[in-house]
C-alpha cells in the first residue's frame, strides 16, 4: 500500500493527488491543505518514491494498480506529469473509481527525453561525507535552475540516502517517458491543465487525448512551465476549483 497524506475537509468527493517523477506527496502539502478547504484530499508517495514501498517496476499498469488501492469510494483524481500518465491509465481501466480527471502537463504519448541526468547527479553524490544539504547541492553540479533544490527534498539527512529507488527509475526510465497501449475510454469530466510555457502538451496530441478521454477540456496557466503547480501555486488552485465547480 501507498504511504499516504490525508487532510480532513468537509464531506464532499475526495481528492487524491498523485505527484511526478522524484517527488513526494510534501511537494503537494501547501496546495493540498488549501484544497482540502471544500474537500477531503489525499496525496500519495507514488512505488519507488518518498516512504512508499519499493517495487521492481515502475510500469503505469503497476502504479494506477497502486493508486486503485487506495481509493475506498470514487474520487477525484488529480495527477502531474508521471503522476499524471498514472491517474490516466487508473482512469481507463478502473473508470468506476474515478469521478473527475485532472492532467497536469502531460500527455498520454512518449516522449523523446530522458531523466536520467539527474539520477546520475544524485549517484554522484557522496553520502557518506556530506554533513548538510548545501554540500550536497554542490556534488549535484549543473542541472537545471530549481532541479537541484527539488531533488535534495528526497535526501535523508538522517539516514544518508535518497528516499528514491535510483536503481529502477533507471532501468525503467523507458516505460516512464512513454505510455503503455491501453485500451479503454473514460468517459468522465477530464481537464488537461499545462504551463503555457511548457512543451509537453502538443497540439498534435490532442486527438489522442480526445480518442481516450472524448470529454477533455483543456487549459494554460500563462507564465508557467512543466512545474506549473510550484512556479504558479495560486492559479494552479484556482484553475483546479473552477474545473471542479463547473463539472
Amino acid at each position: 500500500m501507498l504511504n499516504t497524506v490525508h487532510y480532513d475537509g468537509p464531506t464532499a468527493v475526495p481528492l487524491l493527488i498523485a505527484h511526478g517523477l522524484f517527488g513526494s506527496a510534501r511537494n503537494w502539502g501547501v496546495i493540498a491543505k488549501r484544497l482540502s478547504a471544500t474537500r477531503p484530499v489525499i496525496a500519495v508517495d507514488m512505488r519507488n518514491h518518498g516512504s512508499s514501498p519499493w517495487h521492481d517496476s515502475q510500469s503505469y499498469e503497476d502504479m494506477a494498480a497502486d493508486l486503485a488501492e487506495v481509493i475506498d469510494r470514487p474520487s477525484d483524481v488529480l495527477g502531474h506529469s508521471m503522476g499524471g500518465k498514472a491517474a490516466m491509465v487508473l482512469a481507463l481501466q478502473a473508470p468506476e473509481k474515478v469521478s473527475r480527471l485532472i492532467v497536469a502537463d502531460i500527455a498520454p504519448v512518449t516522449y523523446a527525453h530522458t531523466q536520467l541526468g539527474p539520477i546520475e547527479a544524485m549517484r554522484r553524490v557522496d553520502l557518506s561525507r556530506i554533513e548538510n544539504r548545501a554540500e550536497a547541492k554542490a556534488q549535484l553540479g549543473d542541472l537545471e535552475p530549481g532541479v537541484p533544490d527539488f531533488l535534495l527534498q528526497s535526501l535523508d539527512m538522517k539516514e544518508r540516502r535518497w528516499r528514491l529507488n535510483l536503481d529502477v527509475l533507471a532501468a525503467e526510465m523507458d516505460k516512464i517517458i512513454g505510455f503503455p497501449d491501453v485500451s479503454g475510454r473514460f468517459e468522465g469530466p477530464t481537464l488537461f491543465l499545462s504551463g503555457a510555457a511548457s512543451d509537453y502538451v502538443q497540439s498534435e496530441a490532442r486527438p489522442a487525448i480526445k480518442d481516450l478521454f472524448p470529454k477533455a477540456k483543456f487549459a494554460k496557466i500563462p507564465g508557467a512551465g512543466h512545474w506549473l503547480h510550484a512556479q504558479k501555486p495560486r492559479e494552479f488552485e484556482a484553475a483546479v476549483a473552477a474545473f471542479f465547480a463547473q463539472t
